[in-house]
């Protein structure tokens, strides 16, 4: 499957990033809209990933800056990964690992030296394989079970 990942610009891939949520997190996962969006989409950058017709097929948003350190409490240099999704008929392609590769080299752009995200458990073992070790206890986010993460850059 040839995708192209590229940071989203403007409303019109705004609206593309917000179609996969909607479709993943919403609709898939039936998280409330009301916890979907949130006060981070307007400051964080949002990667986009379509298919050369440009159909959507999956998204992820990098905190950085001020916001990071106030998620991840106050740890210098560490950005956050945040609401990776990737559509149904696009998983088991990569993508997912793509998506994070592409935010870990946003990151490292910024000078990170290390990424936190906040995955749901039963995608623990994907994170594990790109790297990242769970850190502290299991706990609930929108009803599903998440852990944090962490990978040193």
């Amino acid at each position: 499957m040839t995708v192209s990942i590229r940071v989203a610009e403007g409303e019109a891939d705004l609206a593309l990033v917000h179609a996969v949520r909607r479709e993943v997190f919403i609709v898939e996962q039936e998280i409330p809209e009301e916890l979907e969006w949130d006060d981070l989409d307007a400051t964080s950058e949002h990667l986009l990933a379509v298919s050369p017709e440009g159909t959507p097929l999956g998204t992820a948003r990098l905190i950085h800056g001020e916001q990071a350190l106030a998620q991840t409490g106050g740890i210098a240099g560490r950005v956050l990964l945040g609401r990776l999704a990737v559509v149904k008929t696009a998983r088991g392609t990569g993508l997912g690992a793509a998506l994070v590769r592409a935010i870990e080299q946003a990151g490292l752009a910024r000078g990170a030296t290390s990424l936190e995200l906040h995955a749901q458990v039963r995608a623990g073992g994907f994170y594990e394989r790109l790297g990242y070790q769970a850190e502290g206890p299991v706990y609930d986010d929108a009803g599903i079970p998440h852990r944090t993460m962490v990978r040193t850059f």
